[in-house]
């Protein structure tokens, strides 16, 4: 499957509140809930209008992964750039039905490949230590794992364990 990323723009909301919903179940789990006032699409369209406003101030960048055609596999985003140093994060999730197709893998080496042009030479990541294939895409895209902490997870207040890897371009 070929795939883009597009950047996030106001039109977009509606189909993104759709594929958040329809998808929470499973990217719940293998990353921590958004919480359930997420899943309400007036609270939605407040934090997408945020979204965009952290946009235009380049202190984050958001893509929508598309297929061809055009319709929505997932997303990958750029945050907590830091213009001083050059560096970001990195997060992503794949739709359930467009998994193991190499979709992350692609997503991620597009963004990197972006990230250059937006004068962000080091991209930071990460991920639950129960999700091997975010483990495998990042180290497939050159990422370099710094470290692993046990944390309590924001949302839950569980405690969760997370690897944390580093690229730089």
């Amino acid at each position: 499957m070929e795939i883009f990323i597009d950047r996030l723009n106001e039109r977009d909301a509606e189909e993104l509140f759709t594929f958040e919903c329809n998808n929470r179940r499973f990217f719940e789990q293998t990353v921590p809930s958004r919480g359930d006032d997420y899943y309400t699409f007036e609270t939605f369209k407040n934090r997408h209008r945020e979204l965009l406003k952290e946009q235009e101030e380049n202190i984050s960048y958001f893509y929508l992964i598309k297929n061809d055609s055009g319709s929505i596999v997932g997303r990958i985003n750029l945050v907590d750039i830091d213009n001083t140093n050059g560096s970001a994060h990195v997060g992503y999730r794949i739709g359930e039905k467009y998994t193991q197709r190499g979709i992350a893998n692609k997503a991620v080496k597009l963004l990197v490949n972006t990230a250059a042009e937006l004068s962000v030479n080091q991209i930071h990541a990460k991920t639950t230590s129960n999700n091997i294939a975010s483990q495998k895409v990042l180290e497939r895209n050159g990422f370099i794992r710094i470290s692993i902490n046990e944390e309590k997870n924001e949302l839950s207040g569980q405690k969760e364990t997370f690897i944390y890897y580093c690229r730089t371009i």
